[in-house]
């Protein structure tokens, strides 16, 4: 056993994740988005749970050891206490206005650090991604909407920095091409009315324009949930989203 078990194992998870990254893509908005003044806006808070199984990946570097660790079992989705769940993703889809962006001093980063991406997961507007090699060993970072390209970029040196764009909303899958067992996702979307999840499973979208809306809860293990909201003006709605394996 080695390195191409992981590697074995990585394909087989992204073959069973490609619809259901695909089904996510389907459920980016079309429109473009309008920042405006929000009056009376409503809040969207509460926390996303997980009550299944943990199933975990066996990990087996073969190759700069020193750097990436040795062998070891990672969970597919990180559940914490009161099965709350780590590194989920919420937001809403078909928001014509509202909000403007959060303020960026630069622009969003993926870095290779210790063989792993980090962030892991995380959330941004359509445009620039830097990509960041902090690691003395070759990677080869490689961006999928679905089963198309997004990038496909060789990092050889420490410390090397390589800007690229993801300019279409949709779930970019992360991996390395050096690395078999590296896997990030990037959210790319067109309102800023979204969220990730901490270690506690709670997420709050603020300042959201009254009115009917569809919210999206997804981790790449479970795949997308998808429940009809409703927010009004001035106050706070509750929830608690449930992710199940997809069958």
């Amino acid at each position: 056993m080695g390195e191409g078990v992981a590697v074995d194992m990585k394909f087989r998870i992204l073959s069973g994740l490609l619809p259901v990254m695909a089904a996510a893509i389907a459920t980016t908005p079309a429109q473009s988005y309008e920042v405006a003044a929000v009056s009376g806006g409503g809040t969207l808070e509460g926390i996303v749970v997980y009550r299944g199984d943990v199933p975990t990946k066996k990990i087996i570097p073969s190759k700069n050891v020193e750097t990436c660790g040795g062998p070891r079992e990672e969970p597919l989705i990180r559940v914490g206490a009161d099965q709350a769940v780590e590194s989920a993703v919420v937001y809403l889809v078909d928001v014509a206005k509202g909000k403007a962006w959060p303020e960026q001093g630069k622009p969003p980063e993926l870095n290779n650090v210790k063989c792993r991406f980090e962030p892991q997961v995380q959330v941004i507007p359509a445009g620039p991604l830097v990509v960041v090699n902090g690691d003395p060993v070759l990677h080869n970072t490689h961006g999928h909407y679905g089963k198309r390209t997004a990038f496909n970029m060789a990092l050889p040196n420490e410390g090397q920095r390589i800007p690229t764009e993801l300019k279409r909303p949709g779930t970019v899958y992360i991996d390395c091409d050096a690395h078999g067992w590296m896997e990030g996702w990037v959210y790319v979307v067109e309102n800023p009315y979204y969220a990730v999840t901490g270690t506690d499973g709670k997420f709050t979208i603020t300042d959201v324009p009254p009115g009917n809306y569809k919210l999206v809860a997804v981790q790449s293990f479970t795949g997308p949930v998808e429940l009809p909201v409703t927010v009004t003006g001035g106050q706070s709605t509750k929830l608690e989203i449930e992710l199940k394996k997809q069958k």
